[in-house]
């Protein structure tokens, strides 16, 4: 469990193939300086287990099916991810609770300057449009905002500039995909309906 905020921007080392899937590996100062092995730290949002830990350089598994349904697939040496730890007991919750399992996959629509804080639109496939709700809670790369906008295919949020600072989203360009966790509250509502219903 997380809480979508990013504790630091890490840099990816290498993704290439392994014998049983990828291999991730990243640099990551803080994050690292007290990772152990099996520690679930969230990666661009997605939670990943850390396999292998050499210095600040941290190794990941990672399965093809999260390649193909995340971002991960665009990932380069030297792309900036964003990274989280687990919410440990005791911690402060000053986000949302996210669960390091991604839903979909949005594509930055608008991404630009208003004044000090910047404007970011995403597009969504349709059928995910029904877990927004305005001044909602999302997770967007693992981070942790609020919808400010709400349309069938896409929504909006407001960055400030402290987020720009320490996340990678001042590197998304238009076109470029982004990892979505939807609210788990508004999940679980739909299914509890759902169950009501049937």
């Amino acid at each position: 469990m997380f809480t979508g905020l990013v504790e630091e921007k890490g840099r990816v080392v290498v993704f290439e193939p392994a014998a049983e899937g990828w291999r991730l590996v990243i640099a990551a100062e803080l994050v690292g300086s007290d990772a152990e092995l099996g520690d679930s730290i969230a990666v661009n949002g997605c939670c990943l287990t850390l396999a292998r830990r050499e210095g600040s350089q941290l190794s990941f598994d990672v399965l093809e099916e999260t390649r193909r349904l995340t971002n991960f697939a665009a990932l380069r040496p030297g792309a900036a991810v964003n990274l989280e730890r687990s919410l440990r007991f005791g911690g402060k919750i000053g986000g949302h609770f996210v669960t390091g399992h991604i839903d979909t996959m949005g594509a930055v629509d608008v991404f630009e300057s208003r004044g000090k804080d910047h404007y970011l639109r995403i597009r969504i496939p349709a059928d995910f449009a029904r877990y927004l709700v305005r001044k909602g809670s999302i997770a967007v790369d693992g981070i942790s905002l609020t919808v400010a906008e709400v349309a069938n295919d896409a929504f909006a949020v407001w960055i400030i500039p402290h987020t720009l600072t320490v996340t990678n989203l001042a590197e998304k360009k238009t076109g470029e995909m982004v990892n979505l966790e939807f609210d788990l509250l508004g999940k679980h509502v739909e299914k509890l309906l759902q169950a009501h219903q049937g």
